[in-house]
């Protein structure tokens, strides 16, 4: 097999982070290097953690860089990941990617291949053709360019709990590693509410009784295994599928502006396949039906919605503010803001309207969570699995 090169790409802390987004870049770093031991140990030739403090360069230009560096050294193949992917991989896992990066024939193996945290990309071929990948904003499109401008094969390795991404300081928690909400404890915020939470939707999950409203980015593979494995009946509702993997400069064309890069459902394997045309003309802002009660309602309100549709909730508020600020996150409230979102303490949350957002959320007569996409995805499935 050719040798194969893992690089794991990790963000420091810039000048302005705040303590829960330095918790979850610390754990973040503890799972780059526990990643570098594993794919050494897997087979991989060399492999390495490439931080720094936050720098504007996009995914894409990275990617061509390290591309391009992996040609010089006589790499066969190349592993690229974030170092807050795969927190619960095994070494049966890491030894998938590298067995694929090491393969002859140019092709490509993503952990989603709609949507990737993790891209294994095999042979010189492959390797020079990403002299050519525009400056996508972030890793979750790749696999949509491989295939429709590269035309390289990619498939997913279609194991749910790889989709598990440290993404918030919340998935901490979700993950069930003792590091990791050891981090989160170290900041000496109270976060005891949220753990409190987490074990009443545990316990609506459990219930046949109970109904459980989940909103936001979820999957009908999710869904499945919640009719699986969980004893409540579940409401539904999907919305906003491919907001980060969506763009359109994974399609061969320019960006047509930060509100244009939605997406909604276009990265669903069930969605019939498009031609590069009509998804141009088909792009909207991104919109959510929640969203639009929250418009109607105010903010403060949705707690109280969603309290006549279920008796604990689920949901992903990227796709709300997504709905509100539009799809560029640079819009959106800091990080800090959306952490402290997550962990239900709008007492550190600045911008006034995901304020009330959460304070409504917090103070609802039912049990409510508030995340991102690990929240509504392998997370829920995570809590599921748990409810012995």
């Amino acid at each position: 097999m050719p040798p194969v090169a893992v690089r794991i790409l990790h963000a420091e802390a810039g000048p302005q982070a705040g303590p829960l987004e330095r918790a979850l870049i610390g754990a973040r770093a503890e799972l780059a290097q526990r990643h570098r031991r594993g794919f050494l140990a897997a087979g991989a030739a060399d492999v390495r953690v490439v931080a720094g403090p936050p720098d504007g360069l996009s995914f894409g230009a990275r990617l061509r860089h390290l591309a391009t560096e992996a040609l010089g050294g006589g790499t066969g193949g190349l592993v690229v990941l974030g170092s807050g992917s795969l927190p619960l991989a095994t070494a049966r896992d890491r030894r998938a990617f590298v067995a694929a990066a090491g393969r002859l024939v140019p092709a490509a193996l993503a952990n989603n291949a709609y949507s990737a945290d993790i891209v294994a990309l095999s042979g010189a071929t492959l390797l020079r053709k990403l002299r050519d990948l525009p400056d996508l904003p972030a890793d979750n499109a790749l696999p949509r360019w491989l295939a429709e401008v590269a035309g390289v094969p990619v498939s997913g390795l279609l194991r749910w709990r790889l989709g598990i991404d440290l993404d918030s300081p919340l998935d901490l928690l979700l993950t069930g590693r003792d590091a990791d909400a050891a981090c989160l404890r170290m900041t000496g915020l109270d976060i005891e509410a949220v753990v409190g939470r987490l074990g009443r939707v545990r316990a609506i999950l459990a219930d046949r009784r109970a109904e459980l409203v989940l909103a936001g980015r979820t999957s009908a593979g999710t869904l499945r295994a919640l009719e699986r494995g969980a004893a409540c009946r579940v409401r539904a509702l999907v919305e906003e599928r491919g907001l980060r993997a969506a763009s359109t400069l994974a399609l061969g064309v320019a960006d047509r502006g930060p509100g244009d890069d939605a997406g909604g459902g276009a990265a669903d394997p069930d969605a019939a396949a498009a031609s590069n045309d009509d998804a141009v003309t088909a792009r909207r802002p991104s919109r959510s039906a929640l969203g639009l009660l929250v418009d109607r309602d105010g903010p403060g309100a949705l707690g109280g919605i969603l309290a006549q549709l279920g008796d604990g909730a689920v949901v992903d508020t990227r796709v709300l503010m997504a709905h509100r600020f539009g799809a560029d996150e640079g819009a959106w409230p800091p990080a800090e803001d959306r952490f402290a979102a997550d962990l239900l303490l709008p007492d550190r949350i600045a911008d006034p309207w995901l304020r009330t957002l959460i304070t409504g959320l917090r103070d609802a007569p039912i049990p409510v969570l508030a995340g991102g996409h690990t929240l509504v995805g392998p997370g829920i499935r995570l809590l599921a699995t748990r409810i012995a």
